[in-house]
């Protein structure tokens, strides 16, 4: 299977130390290369100039920047590209998503997203004594107005009831060291509530651990036999 990553930050870097061989990279500007598969790892921007383009060119697309899809018209735009194709989002820094996937299917009343994480996070000017709640609303406007944060409740949104119905809830929180995420969905199911409490990623408080994770785990099931 032939690779190619847009990006190479620190969750770029992880993923290569772990691939044999080794995958092409894709920088702002170069030419995307014909390949099985592209990962893209580097922000709405590079979706947004390169997504159309892998699925045209028949790759299958691993997309990272999942807030990137409130955008109506980039969804739609990517959705009619994957003719031959196949758009792949990995799980990222959230657990229960196959769960929340497979209530969909029964029916779902509501869907509840809470993130907690350290104001450097943000990388703002925020109070190093108390929380602040920097969002409360749907999951649309929560991907549109915290692009490089709320990529989770974008995933959320996509295997639940959709953008404009998950609740959703950010906080910088200045006594906590790890990056918080709580799922609770309630339906004909039943309910569940889910906590992660994850690590970043050593050198970038930003990138999370677990997503770099999550997309070698989808780059793998990519060429595998059985898939769980």
């Amino acid at each position: 299977m032939s690779i190619a990553l847009i990006g190479q930050g620190a969750i770029g870097q992880w993923i290569i130390e772990r691939l044999d061989p080794k995958p092409m990279i894709v920088k702002r500007g170069d030419k995307l290369p014909s390949v099985d598969l592209v990962v893209e790892l580097a922000g709405h921007g590079a979706l947004q100039q390169y997504g159309v383009a892998a699925l045209e060119h028949g790759s299958d697309l691993i997309i990272t920047s999942i807030g990137a899809l409130a955008d109506r018209a980039l969804w739609e735009s990517l959705q009619k590209a994957a003719r031959r194709s196949k758009i792949l989002l990995p799980a990222g820094a959230i657990a229960g998503i196959d769960a929340l996937s497979a209530a969909k299917r029964g029916g779902l009343t509501s869907v509840r997203y809470s993130s907690r994480k350290p104001p450097a996070s943000f990388g703002e000017n925020l109070s190093p004594d108390r929380e602040t709640v920097l969002f409360e609303g749907n999951a649309r406007d929560a991907a549109l107005q915290f692009p490089k944060n709320a990529n989770v409740a974008a995933t959320i949104a996509l295997a639940g009831i959709g953008f404009d119905n998950t609740e959703v809830r950010i906080v910088a929180d200045p006594t906590v060291t790890q990056n918080i995420h709580i799922l609770e969905a309630e339906g004909a199911f039943g309910s569940f509530s889910m906590r992660i409490a994850g690590k970043p990623l050593p050198g970038n408080p930003r990138s999370s651990s677990l997503t770099a994770m999550s997309v070698l785990r989808c780059i793998e099931n990519r060429d595998l036999a059985i898939v769980l």
